[in-house]
């Protein structure tokens, strides 16, 4: 496994390294030792002594700057952490060397990789008995979009409505980073196939249409997902908000959390405070910057402000969590029934396994057309702000709307209950016989042929 040191791109390769050690076969988890630490460290929803089925290889990495966060309404995109992409760059050589080891001792050697570390694993293509699959770990329908509006003359036609409101890649990314992702993409096409965290019951269209775009007919393609656990009655590691949502009715909760790459400024802070305790509704919310670079350099992260006296206020019917949440337990949780999100794909295929609707927020990379799937596809939640509004304040009054539209609404009601109905047969889907079981069993059975 050769994940991308981000927290969202981490944990789905660790997920999914529990999920191939459950097979009997031998998992090597490569990458700089802060990061393998962090993945570790936030992991949630597994029993703690499965790491130790895994074998880490924690290898150094030059010093890159690692600043604060900073909040910036022009791009939501956290800056801070473009050091770190030409820093991992250098995994190039001792992971090539840990490859000519392993392949010494194995019959075949599988290397999964993120898609943005194409440029890391690239000489495996001169190892002998390796074979390589990479790893998306963003939406089929987000990456089938961003591949099709490229291509000038189109191999064949969709049958099938495009959704109209298919937002822009505009504001997305900084160009820096563009071009690195660009890069990534560009050196691909020496996999023996792919994987993705999906189910083909969420996005099966469009896993088949990446597939009939695919240059190479031999290429296998792999849904495996939801990554995360899927069991409802997890009593690991019980974090105390869970404690406080055992006391609280049935779906009753919205869960706000906007990932580990988003920082919002204090006056947007503030208005999504006072949308919240307007709105009336229950709620747990994970209030907390972006990560730094490297989580572990000490850079002093300041905590976002609230409202004077606000905790004090709402502090019968909501509860703010400054530090890191155990997500796929809070939305596993019988209480919680609908999910504000920046729709980075980890959250939102964590609320679509769970069955929570989602009010969908987006703020850079590909969660603009992630909230699309979700809103206008799945028809599991709704918007609380067009994408082409991205650099405007989000009112309180906006945000009191979307709340009250998924929790209290005839409308939200009909998605929370398309949600609910959904989640039931992603659960299914990974349990033995269901459909991403099967994927898993032939991807295993294909590797080990």
């Amino acid at each position: 496994m050769v994940p991308f040191p981000a927290q969202g791109h981490l944990n789905q390769l660790l997920h999914l390294a529990h999920l191939i050690t459950s097979y009997g076969l031998p998992v090597h988890y490569a990458g700089s030792a802060s990061h393998n630490h962090q993945a570790k460290l936030r992991l949630h929803g597994w029993e703690s002594e499965t790491l130790s089925k895994i074998h880490f290889h924690d290898f150094q990495i030059p010093p890159y700057s690692s600043p604060p966060p900073n909040p910036d309404p022009s791009t939501f995109f956290p800056a801070n952490a473009e050091p770190l992409f030409d820093a991992c760059m250098h995994l190039r050589q001792p992971i090539s060397q840990l490859l000519q080891e392993l392949s010494t001792k194995f019959r075949r050697s599988i290397v999964i990789f993120d898609s943005l570390m194409t440029s890391v694993i690239q000489d495996v293509k001169n190892i002998p008995k390796a074979e390589s699959y990479v790893f998306f770990p963003i939406s089929a329908f987000t990456i089938f979009f961003n591949t099709w509006e490229k291509i000038p003359e189109k191999p064949f036609q969709l049958d099938f409505e495009v959704p109209k409101c298919i937002p822009s890649n505009e504001g997305c990314l900084p160009p820096k980073v563009l071009n690195f992702i660009v890069q990534q993409y560009l050196l691909l096409g020496f996999e023996a196939g792919a994987l993705f965290n999906t189910s083909r019951l969420i996005e099966g269209r469009y896993v088949q249409l990446l597939e009939k775009l695919s240059i190479d007919p031999e290429a296998k393609y792999f849904s495996v997902g939801p990554l995360n656990p899927v069991e409802k009655d997890s009593k690991i590691d019980r974090h105390i908000c869970l404690l406080w949502l055992d006391k609280q009715e049935t779906d009753s909760v919205i869960y706000v959390s906007f990932g580990s790459s988003t920082s919002m400024t204090d006056e947007q802070i503030t208005e999504l405070a006072l949308g919240l305790e307007r709105s009336g509704q229950k709620f747990v919310w994970v209030l907390r910057r972006a990560d730094p670079a490297d989580i572990f350099s000490g850079s002093e992260v300041r905590n976002p402000l609230l409202p004077e006296g606000y905790e004090e206020r709402v502090k019968n019917r909501g509860m703010v969590i400054r530090d890191w949440a155990p997500q796929v337990q809070i939305l596993a949780h019988p209480s919680v029934g609908g999910f504000m999100s920046h729709c980075g794909w980890n959250s939102c295929i964590e609320s679509i396994s769970m069955g929570v609707p989602i009010a969908a927020w987006p703020m850079h990379s590909d969660q603009p057309r992630n909230a699309i799937l979700v809103t206008e596809v799945l028809r599991i939640g709704t918007l609380v702000r067009d994408w082409t509004h991205r650099a405007d304040l989000v009112m309180a009054t906006t945000i009191e709307n979307a709340l009250r539209r998924l929790m209290t609404s005839e409308d939200g009601k009909e998605m929370q209950k398309r949600a609910a109905e959904l989640g039931d047969v992603v659960r299914a889907s990974v349990a033995e016989g269901g459909t991403s079981r099967v994927e898993m069993d032939s991807f295993i059975m294909h590797i080990t042929r």
